[in-house]
């Protein structure tokens, strides 16, 4: 999947692939984290931390998300979100399972 995401971004016809890569690997790698599959119904990164990303664009054109963010109320909601984070995990796992099961 990596391969399939640097592919389009590095093509260059008069000097192949060269190491424009490796400028090129950090975003692919995090839209790959940031992507929802289609097996678990989760993005990886929810997965492991338990809250979804703050996207670039998010940073660049103050999301609502940003421009409501408290400090006082994110430590309880980020209490909250790791007690539910558990029950998202199971529900991935049950989701990958049926998606295998679907490829049978």
């Amino acid at each position: 999947m990596i391969l399939q995401g640097l592919k389009p971004r590095i093509f260059n016809k008069l000097n192949k692939f060269g190491w424009n890569w490796v400028k090129e690997l950090p975003s692919v790698v995090w839209s790959l984290r940031t992507t929802s599959s289609r097996a678990t119904g989760f993005n990886s990164f929810f997965l492991v931390y338990g809250v979804q990303a703050v996207l670039p664009t998010d940073l660049e054109y103050g999301s609502p998300r940003l421009n409501a963010y408290q400090e006082e109320r994110n430590q309880q909601a980020r209490v909250d979100l790791l007690d539910r984070v558990d029950e998202a995990r199971d529900v991935a796992i049950l989701h990958s399972a049926r998606y295998q099961q679907s490829l049978w």
